[in-house]
């Protein structure tokens, strides 16, 4: 499911919508790529808020990086290959390698400062699900 907001982003703002096969073509013809994990609007509606930001920071980045929508079919796959703690998340790659992510809605000035960060950040090595680890002492089977 999406919702009119991020529809706009397709039609009305030429944002092209990706899956596994299109990405790879994307990050061949963009250094920066900024693609938006939506998931679903209705259970994260704050999807919605960043789909109005979004065009105001392709605007404010101008040809400094190429903006897409990850298609909500590969979404989960895509998320496993780049993965991030929460959603919606926007995730930088520069020559297609995982620069870094920014998870849920944020004030226009963080948007700002960590996009121009990530986009002078060198890509790195990805991160890993945190998993909590119980040790022995604070558990015990009987």
């Amino acid at each position: 499911m999406t919702s009119p907001l991020i529809d706009a982003l397709t039609k009305q703002h030429g944002v092209p919508l990706v899956d596994e096969k299109t990405l790879e073509v994307l990050t061949q013809q963009h250094r920066h790529c900024l693609l938006f994990f939506t998931e679903d609007p209705v259970q994260f509606p704050e999807s919605n808020d960043v789909a109005v930001v979004l065009p105001l920071l392709m605007q404010a980045f101008g040809e400094r990086l190429k903006t897409a929508v990850v298609d909500r079919a590969c979404e989960h796959r895509l998320h496993s290959r780049f993965p991030f703690d929460g959603w919606p998340a926007l995730v930088l790659l520069q020559d297609g390698e995982y620069v870094g992510a920014i998870t849920r809605m944020q004030d226009w000035d963080v948007y700002l400062s960590e996009i121009e960060r990530l986009l002078h950040t060198a890509p790195s090595r990805l991160p890993s699900f945190k998993i909590p680890v119980v040790g022995e002492s604070n558990h015990h089977c009987h």
